[in-house]
């Protein structure tokens, strides 16, 4: 802790370029509590666990001081004019008085029970996210039924699943009869009509609103009475695929990060219409499958992205202005004992998957500070998407 607040306040080149962009982010992250989206603990929580950073951006705040950050970013608003850049009303009244965002009584929250049984699970979906939830629930002994679009597809959710546990043997964290045992739980199906009798249905399919509001009409058709039905998407209107259905009380976001199996963090996003119930029922399956659930609602970026892009954003340009090149962007942030420099974070992601929620984001909250910017839409137009495409902001 001490060497990461070292880090960011040393009166260097890293450290002015860790201010610029870490003080936004704090401030961003600061609003997000005042209003209320989320709990200090899962604000903190989804960077820690969604993200990989060593400490939330609540508890960056108290170890830097509130004033810190507060002046720190009264110095940049001085020079940006960017309203994201005026400190946040809940940020001030920390420096004013004294007040700490971490180290309430959340940590004494009651733990979450099952209150929906839930024994059986579909997944609907054949691509990585939708295989590695498949093994998810499958290695936590759950039955699970995945629907796919032909053999061939559920053959690969099989092949992916297969992969993994085979690494763990080889690894000897899991041994050959356990294994067989997990593969046991698993069943494809052609038709969704498999899912009839599930307690529950995780969706992940293609992130197109259009398409899965066909789907979550269907599921209303074929799932019994009382099943949990869950999408995973990332940006879209939980609550538009909870009104495709005769049953919005029983719809709810679960998105995992990618690899499911990996990955400890679960935002667990709720509508006005979701069923206490379902809630606490989908929280207590995510701490049954070894994940952490964070609890936020149901708009845009949820908790992670929503902090996470604009700053990778605000990196861009950063390095657009010339103060800074991105290596020594990528040095920096990394210096401060985060796992990846912005721009080798962004070309693992994906800069069409980057562009995309900014833009969604923008689309959301209207910030004019958040447009993307023009370095990543010329590289998206370029085809340099990223690590998939040989080539990025870096070259593979």
């Amino acid at each position: 802790m001490a060497e990461i607040v070292d880090r960011v306040t040393a009166d260097d080149e890293g450290g002015r370029i860790a201010r610029t962009l870490l003080f936004p982010y704090l401030n961003h992250a600061a609003n997000m509590y005042g209003v209320g989206y989320a709990t200090a603990a899962d604000i903190d929580a989804g960077m820690r666990f969604g993200c990989g950073y060593p400490i939330g951006p609540l508890a960056l705040i108290d170890a830097l001081g509130a004033k810190t950050v507060v002046d720190g970013l009264n110095e940049q608003f001085a020079t940006t004019g960017d309203p994201l850049h005026r400190p946040d009303a809940a940020l001030v009244e920390a420096a004013d008085q004294g007040l700490s965002f971490t180290g309430g009584d959340e940590a004494g929250a009651d733990v979450p029970q099952v209150k929906r049984p839930v024994s059986s699970v579909g997944v609907v979906g054949t691509g990585t996210m939708a295989s590695g939830i498949a093994q998810v629930f499958a290695q936590a002994g759950y039955q699970v039924v995945y629907v796919g679009r032909s053999q061939e597809k559920l053959d690969g959710v099989l092949g992916y699943v297969t992969k993994n546990l085979d690494r763990a043997v080889a690894k000897g964290k899991l041994d050959a009869d356990a294994k067989e045992t997990i593969l046991g739980r698993l069943t494809g199906a052609t038709e969704r009509e498999a899912l009839a009798d599930v307690d529950l249905v995780v969706e992940a399919i293609a992130e197109d609103l259009d398409i899965k509001l066909e789907l979550f009409r269907d599921l209303d058709r074929i799932c019994k009475p009382g099943a949990i039905l869950a999408t995973t998407t990332s940006s879209l209107s939980i609550k538009a695929c909870a009104d495709a259905t005769s049953r919005p009380a029983d719809v709810i976001g679960m998105h995992f990060f990618n690899p499911a199996p990996v990955m400890k963090l679960v935002e667990v996003v709720t509508t006005d219409a979701t069923d206490a119930d379902v809630d606490e029922t989908v929280r207590a399956l995510c701490l049954a499958t070894g994940k952490h659930p964070v609890s936020c609602g149901d708009r845009a970026g949820f908790i992670v992205n929503a902090l996470l892009f604009p700053y990778l954003n605000d990196a861009i340009k950063l390095q657009e202005s010339g103060a800074a090149s991105m290596e020594q962007i990528d040095t920096a942030m990394k210096e401060t004992k985060l796992p990846m420099g912005p721009f080798e974070l962004l070309d693992v992601v994906g800069n069409d998957v980057s562009l995309a929620i900014q833009e969604t984001l923008v689309g959301e909250f209207g910030h004019e500070g958040w447009q993307p910017a023009e370095s990543l839409k010329q590289v998206v137009a370029e085809g340099r998407l990223g690590r998939k495409t040989g080539a990025g902001f870096h070259t593979y």
